[in-house]
């Protein structure tokens, strides 16, 4: 893994490398070895790390916190939000959510194609201003057009911030903290994304706006820490970074200092990719949509198949594409770097588990044992508390176990939990069954987490300097994918019932199993060492 230097904003002077790890000897062994222990104890300070990581860090999860929060606690406010729009029909109001999902997943690889071209503190900051604004116009919405619109901007300023935040945490940590600090970053996620039901019904009770206005004054702190403490790197450009010219990418000769001397060629300045960028969007975008209306259309509806058709074709077009551009929005050599292309698969395969198994403990709290939202909400508290616990251990665990057999055992737990269910969970919800016949997969699933997942979305890493944010968004979008398939997948398994009984749940627990197995595979052949040829490019 290594990350280039950069230089100092507004100026043309080159500054000390970015935090991260030295670069790697040619003559290093690319499989994975066992970690050599570090004599130095925790609290020694940590060789190219920055002093002030740890507020980085807090800056950052803010901004994915209240973008996974305000993704999941708008589901509890769709009664109080119907109530307020009695003209509105369930449809539309749907697309309360559905909005915010199908931009921010149509947008993380754009987005951080342009942070890294226009610079990640730059782009952060004005994403998280955006959303401050957003969510007060979501709050002050006179009818469901305003609201849908403003929930649109919304999701354009997640998918600023969402990458932007992981790109700004990893260069400011020294790479034997990075498991540490990636463990936090997720375990916010995970508890934004467990908690957001209970978050919602305490919110909705009061007024179903207090769920967008409780953002503005989080974002305004926010923005002010950001504005002292994340670190004013120029983004590094092709132009400026000191890596080879690839072969397709123009060139323009520098005039020698010497006679005699060799000329050096300097790449060129990178080019923006409308055409790529527009061929992602309706790509995900149309994927997204059809996942996300799926079992509100029908599976076989018109619709769906025409948004799927769309999807696929701008996808090969997209494919055919990026190939051809000197300078695509998604260059294909971020795929040859192995590690991050086993994550990127891993991540997806994960998220179809995650929210399968996160929807099927709804269910079964809400529908099979009769859970009021706010108790439900509170029974599955112990995943995102495991999930913290965990997460604060997760460096220590990687650092002794090796990344590769981190990710299979957090992979390995998750599997387990699905498995556990479908063992011990009955249709009787008094509290000794849920001790015993939950309690302990919610427990094995927050294990799961908090080593898996901070193993994967550090891969983004291993990626040059200038990628960073690009490389975060197409781990996102791994994310979202995951995400939006594995819900629509758990309807199909389950029979497209809209309370599932237990029969029902325990196929989705075997869909689960399945998918969490597959990324305990992709866990398996994970690699952190750069490949050569990624090197290159």
């Amino acid at each position: 893994m290594k990350i280039p230097s950069t230089k100092a904003e507004g100026s043309g002077v080159s500054s000390a490398p970015l935090p991260g790890p030295a670069p790697r000897p040619e003559s290093e062994s690319e499989s994975e070895s066992d970690p050599v222990p570090d004599p130095r104890p925790e609290s020694d300070p940590v060789p190219g790390a920055d002093p002030r990581r740890w507020l980085v860090l807090a800056v950052a999860s803010t901004a994915q916190f209240l973008a996974v929060l305000d993704l999941i606690a708008v589901n509890i406010a769709f009664p109080a939000i119907g109530a307020d729009f009695r003209s509105a029909s369930t449809a539309g109001l749907s697309w309360v959510l559905n909005a915010y999902t199908i931009v921010l997943a149509a947008l993380l690889v754009p987005a951080g194609r342009l942070a890294d071209e226009t610079g990640r503190r730059r782009s952060f900051l004005l994403g998280m201003a955006l959303f401050g604004l957003a969510s007060v116009g979501c709050g002050a919405a006179p009818d469901l057009g305003w609201l849908i619109a403003a929930r649109v901007v919304q999701g354009v300023a997640a998918a600023v911030v969402v990458p932007t935040s992981l790109s700004l945490v990893l260069p400011a940590f020294a790479p034997r903290e990075q498991a540490t600090a990636v463990g936090v970053w997720t375990a916010v996620s995970a508890v934004a994304a467990s908690s957001g039901p209970v978050v919602g019904g305490l919110l909705a009770a009061l007024d179903w706006r207090w769920i967008f206005l409780i953002n503005a004054p989080v974002v305004l702190g926010a923005v002010v820490a950001g504005l002292r403490l994340l670190p004013r790197a120029e983004p590094v450009r092709a132009d400026q970074a000191a890596e080879p010219v690839r072969a397709d990418q123009a060139a323009e000769p520098v005039r020698a200092e010497n006679a005699g001397t060799e000329p050096v060629r300097t790449p060129a300045v990178r080019r923006l990719d409308p055409l790529g960028t527009l061929l992602v969007l309706v790509t995900t975008g149309s994927l997204t949509t059809a996942c996300v209306q799926a079992p509100e259309w029908g599976y076989a509806a018109p619709a769906t198949l025409a948004f799927l058709g769309v999807g696929v074709v701008a996808g090969a077009l997209c494919a055919a594409h990026v190939r051809r551009h000197p300078d695509p929005v998604v260059d294909p050599a971020l795929f040859r770097t192995r590690g991050f292309t086993t994550a990127a698969l891993g991540l997806l395969s994960y998220f179809l588990a995650y929210s399968a198994i996160l929807l099927a403990a709804t269910w079964m709290f809400s529908g099979v044992w009769g859970y009021s939202t706010r108790r439900a909400g509170l029974a599955v508290a112990p995943w995102p508390l495991t999930v913290l616990v965990v997460s604060a251990l997760s460096g220590r665990i990687v650092r002794a176990l090796g990344e590769r057999r981190g990710a299979v055992l957090g992979a390995v737990a998750f599997t387990a939990a699905p498995l556990w269910w479908l063992v011990a969970a009955g249709p009787s919800g008094d509290g000794s069954h849920y001790a015993a016949g939950f309690l302990p997969g919610l427990v094995l699933a927050g294990i799961g987490a908090g080593l898996y997942q901070p193993v994967m979305f550090a891969a983004a890493g291993l990626l040059p300097a200038r990628r960073l944010s690009v490389g975060s968004g197409v781990l996102m979008m791994s994310r979202q994918g995951g995400t939006a398939l594995g819900v629509a997948a758990l309807v199909v398994v389950t029979g497209g019932a809209r309370q599932p009984g237990l029969g029902e749940l325990r196929a989705g627990w075997v869909f689960a199993a399945v998918a969490a197995a597959v990324a305990a595979l992709a866990g398996a052949v994970f690699r952190t060492a750069d490949d050569k040829a990624a090197r290159r490019h």
